[in-house]
């Protein structure tokens, strides 16, 4: 019984300490980046109404680059446009369409600032929009990735956020048609520009420099990510959100929003593979530089007019001499973190560490496995939620041998019961003597008083690599299960203040949050103490009565998934030591302690 208690109470520590920070770090922190965008929000409305609905011009007030120097994003300019329909019809464009993206190139500074995720949307409902992952830079959420150049005097101009591109034949770009743009300078420098997709999220940027003029040049090939907003949905110690890459001898970079602002700018040392970007917890936008030439990457937050964050890299000197021409090559990854297609792009294209991407964590060795067996058996079954039903299932065969050791120690214990107690009785005074008789006891019974805890210890990280799961893969996303539970990873909809959804009214906002499958949880939790006798302190007693309200309670706001997965292995525990028991000849002691619950209880008279 003492190592019963001993697995509720690490347990209950554990999603205690879960709890806690869900509820007094990640909500306010959400509830404090939701009021900063709304901030934003009315700064850049008040900027505009100052500009007097000035035009977007794309580089207006932007400082002429230094040789070497990355041309700064356009930070002047006021939000001008009044929807994203208005910001796109304001530039000419060339249309995107694959199977898995639809939007288009601003054909001035040849941007990818219009795109949207043709398999996503923002909610379930099936008439959700669909998510906009790229914004034109005259929007409040603008969000773009550029690729251009810096040049000197004897390049003249070089293609910047301010070039504008002609298409040269096909206007369309899809997965079997890529578009050329061009352009031409005063200096006898002609840029060819090709651009080419995948049928998933991968774009190619090609350009070709021609040299027609007499004269040697050198010039630098530039790209970045920039954003202004920032997301409403805080970063958290579970998930990282904001800036990141993989670049030279320091590997993995990260910088939360807040941190970047702290910092301003970062220059990690030079590199010649990688990748770095801008990442959702669902979405991300990287860019891949070519091979052939080493880069600078940077990070950096900019206040110069509007806020903005900004990954990019800048190359080395890139010569053309007369009459000669010169390729680089940039990839840009944008869209949806499909751990499959991460790893595909990994793989195929040798992007170095590219699967960092998708914030597996410290404890990767056992989320990503985690992860690898759900996937698998929702190829199977068909639905996630049936996958992790039959992960726990597999969970607990794969530790099935230790939980049968652990269950037939704690029914020997049980037998050896009224020993314990004889002993406490009898050395009740002598605390060194009772201790060692109950070693002597636990020798010569060939009982393990610790057998009970092994299972518990392997029992909490299975539980964290879910719950990571189902926090940080889009997989994860709005995968249905059955019934009312139409998101796996959201907190189960229906709450016990309404009788899920019988009476006509939502729940109180200021109550706390108690599904349906909370509720199945916390009765299956309730049943699996009530396996074993009740506690003799009178303390330990109550807390031990309590703790399934708690956690029913405590559970009601964590992702539905996870309080399936928690309520099913309930079940399968109360079985499984059900029938150990039996085979020990353990008294199971449930029915008693149900009936003792309604047993009428002896007045002091009596």
């Amino acid at each position: 019984m003492e190592n019963n208690r001993n697995f509720f109470i690490t347990i209950a520590l554990s999603v205690l300490i879960l709890t806690l920070w869900q509820v007094f770090y990640m909500n306010p922190r959400m509830e404090q980046q939701r009021e900063q965008t709304r901030v934003e929000q009315q700064r850049v409305e008040a900027q505009k109404k100052e500009a007097g609905g000035g035009t977007n011009s794309g580089a207006a007030g932007t400082p002429a680059p230094t040789a070497g120097a990355i041309p700064n994003a356009p930070g002047g300019d006021a939000v001008t446009a009044a929807s994203r329909d208005q910001a796109v019809a304001a530039t000419k464009r060339v249309k995107i369409d694959t199977p898995s993206l639809e939007g288009s190139i601003n054909l001035t500074g040849a941007r990818l600032d219009d795109l949207k995720l043709k398999h996503y949307t923002e909610t379930v409902d099936k008439n959700s929009p669909e998510i906009q992952l790229l914004n034109p830079q005259a929007l409040p959420t603008g969000y773009f990735a550029e690729i251009g150049f810096v040049g000197t005097d004897k390049t003249g101009a070089v293609p910047s956020s301010d070039t504008v591109w002609s298409v040269e034949g096909n206007p369309t770009l899809t997965p079997s048609t890529p578009v050329t743009l061009t352009y031409t300078n005063d200096k006898g420098l002609t840029f060819k520009r090709t651009i080419s997709v995948d049928d998933n999220y991968m774009f190619t940027v090609s350009d070709t420099v021609q040299n027609s003029g007499s004269a040697a040049v050198s010039l630098f090939n530039y790209g970045r990510v920039t954003r202004y907003d920032k997301p409403a949905v805080a970063s958290t110690y579970v998930l990282h959100e904001g800036l990141i890459g993989v670049t030279g001898t320091e590997g993995l970079t990260e910088y939360k929003y807040a941190a970047i602002e702290k910092d301003k700018e970062v220059k990690p040392g030079k590199s010649t593979d990688g990748w770095l970007g801008i990442t959702d917890k669902y979405w991300a936008v990287t860019l891949v530089p070519t091979e052939k030439q080493p880069f600078q990457p940077r990070y950096g937050y900019f206040e110069d007019g509007r806020h903005r964050y900004q990954s990019d890299f800048l190359t080395d000197a890139i010569n053309v001499g007369a009459g000669q021409s010169a390729t680089v090559e940039t990839e840009i990854f944008a869209g949806a973190k499909e751990v499959a297609k991460i790893n595909a792009y990994e793989a195929d294209r040798h992007i170095r560490q590219f699967n960092l991407l998708i914030d597996w964590g410290w404890f990767y060795f056992i989320t990503k496995p985690m992860f690898w067996l759900i996937d698998t058996l929702y190829k199977f079954f068909g639905n996630f939620g049936l996958a992790i039903l039959a992960t726990t299932v597999v969970v607990k065969a794969i530790f099935f041998p230790l939980a049968n050791k652990s269950y037939a120690s704690m029914a020997n214990m049980k037998k050896v019961q009224p020993k314990m107690v004889e002993i406490r009785e009898k050395y009740a005074d002598d605390k060194m003597k009772q201790q060692q008789a109950m070693m002597e006891l636990y020798k010569t019974e060939k009982i393990n008083p610790l057998a009970g805890c092994w299972p518990v210890a392997l029992q909490i990280p299975v539980f964290f690599s879910l719950y990571k799961v189902l926090y940080i893969t889009i997989e994860m996303r709005h995968a249905p299960f059955f019934g009312w539970i139409h998101d796996l990873a959201a907190p189960d909809p229906t709450s016990i203040f309404n009788l899920f959804g019988l009476l006509p009214f939502a729940a109180p906002a200021f109550l706390p949050h108690m599904g349906a499958w909370a509720v199945v949880m916390g009765i299956t939790m309730f049943l699996q103490m009530r396996m074993n006798p009740a506690p003799p302190d009178p303390t330990q007693a109550a807390i031990f009565t309590w703790m399934p309200v708690i956690f029913t309670f405590m559970m009601g706001s964590f992702p539905a998934g996870l309080v399936i997965y928690w309520a099913w292995n309930n079940t399968l525990s109360i079985l499984q030591q059900g029938v150990i028991m039996k085979r020990q000849g353990a008294k199971i002691e449930l029915w008693d302690n149900l009936a003792a619950l309604f047993r009428k209880k002896p007045s002091p008279a009596e």
